[in-house]
């Protein structure tokens, strides 16, 4: 007998697209999503999904960029050396906030039927070019590999965060979804 949360991902399965920005979840966020998240809105950060490619199993998100951002609020502005940019551990967290994105929409899973995640590993983080205030990120994450171990998914994601449509960051992070048994 399938398990409810196997019932809903095969309810929520989009259904193959050709075009990623042509999925149901494309626009402004759902507030089912909002309420499902591990976080509070606020530490969301992004305003609208651009793109869900459940086939490549990929997902794309829109951030503003502004100077109360956390992290980058606190920092001291120091022209040339350090202006004020998105902080890069702010950079680090939402790429836990954009995987959330792939577990609901590309998995179709939810915090509300017992599944939590965690970060696990960082293999590499790189910032190719300062983040500036004012232009919006896209950010794009992919999953590269998807294991099943157990009631557990361990996730190999690949970031790619653009503004201005030029790289500014990319990481190669491991994260873990868990099951709580009933």
């Amino acid at each position: 007998m399938p398990t409810p949360t196997a019932e809903r991902a095969a309810a929520t399965a989009a259904p193959e697209v050709t075009d990623p920005t042509q999925h149901a979840a494309v626009g402004a966020l759902e507030p089912a999503f909002v309420e499902d998240a591990l976080y509070l809105p606020e530490a969301l950060l992004f305003d609208e999904i651009l793109a869900v490619d459940v086939a490549s199993q990929r997902v794309r998100v829109r951030m503003p960029t502004h100077a109360d951002l956390p992290l980058t609020n606190l920092q001291r502005d120091v022209p040339p050396k350090h202006p004020r940019h998105v902080s890069g551990g702010l950079m680090v967290h939402l790429t836990g906030m954009v995987a959330f994105v792939h577990f609901y929409y590309v998995l179709g899973l939810r915090i509300g039927d017992g599944w939590s995640g965690f970060g696990v590993r960082i293999h590499g983080a790189r910032y190719p070019r300062l983040t500036t205030i004012g232009p919006p990120l896209e950010l794009e994450c992919e999953a590269t590999r998807v294991r099943r171990l157990g009631g557990k998914l361990v996730i190999r994601y690949a970031f790619r965060f653009y503004q201005n449509d030029e790289l500014v960051y990319e990481g190669d992070q491991t994260a873990m979804w868990v099951q709580e048994q009933a």
